[in-house]
């Protein structure tokens, strides 16, 4: 057996890479929906509670020197350095800088959606398999009750919007893989952009196993119901006590 047959029997992929991609652009409608915003509450309440905390101990220092104490030896040393360190110092830049890049990076975090987690579903009559059908599907296969994978969230103008989190999307592939005949083991990690598919198959030729789980893989992305759709790639091994 040369070098080539046995790569062959040992893994399977780059040769099925032209299917990924595809995604509401193979016959269905295109959707245009934002995604799901985070509420945000607990950070919210911490970034309160640690500015609270800190204005109520400088006032309280304020009001203590204004009644003839002496101030804190924290705020004094402080005052200190800011008086005798120079503007060009490097510990007054770098602080100002740091400083900077955690008021850019606060700002940052609340324009973005957060959430990365949630997967937003196409609206119902807006493709095949999409719809509550779709997130019953998806809720029962992935064994989530009311609450659990599959959420809603009131959108613009009352609609409902729809969405499951990447975590229970994976359990739905996964066992849509796992019933692909001479498929041992499967894992389906999940992505925004990209659904990556590890799998052993302990019979049957590989390529046959590999188009066989690149077709259910595509069709149960499809009944997902997701508005982008993601990428598909998938790769498929003999596992090691089917080569022994």
């Amino acid at each position: 057996m040369n070098a080539n047959q046995k790569m062959r029997q040992s893994t399977s992929a780059s040769a099925y890479g032209g299917r990924a991609g595809t995604g509401a652009r193979d016959g269905d409608p295109p959707v245009r929906m934002r995604r799901f915003w985070s509420v945000r509450r607990v950070p919210a309440g911490i970034v309160a509670l640690v500015i609270a905390a800190v204005s109520g101990l400088l006032l309280y220092d304020v009001a203590a020197v204004r009644s003839g104490r002496p101030a804190m030896r924290w705020r004094e040393w402080l005052a200190d350095e800011f008086a005798s360190r120079p503007l060009d110092d490097a510990w007054i830049m770098g602080g100002a800088a740091a400083l900077g890049a955690l008021g850019v990076l606060m700002v940052v975090l609340a324009l973005a959606p957060g959430l990365r987690g949630l997967l937003p579903m196409r609206p119902p009559g807006s493709g095949t398999g999409t719809g509550a059908e779709a997130e019953a599907e998806a809720g029962a296969e992935a064994g989530a009750g009311p609450g659990k994978g599959v959420e809603a969230g009131a959108g613009t103008g009352g609609a409902v919007r729809a969405g499951i989190d990447r975590t229970s999307a994976g359990l739905v592939l996964r066992d849509r893989a796992m019933e692909v005949p001479g498929v041992r083991s499967a894992r389906v990690d999940v992505g925004r952009r990209r659904v990556r598919a590890r799998a052993l198959a302990h019979f049957r030729d590989l390529d046959e196993v590999r188009a066989d789980l690149d077709a259910a893989l595509h069709e149960g992305i499809r009944q997902l119901g997701l508005v982008r759709r993601p990428a598909l790639s998938v790769r498929v091994r003999r596992s090691a006590k089917s080569k022994g």
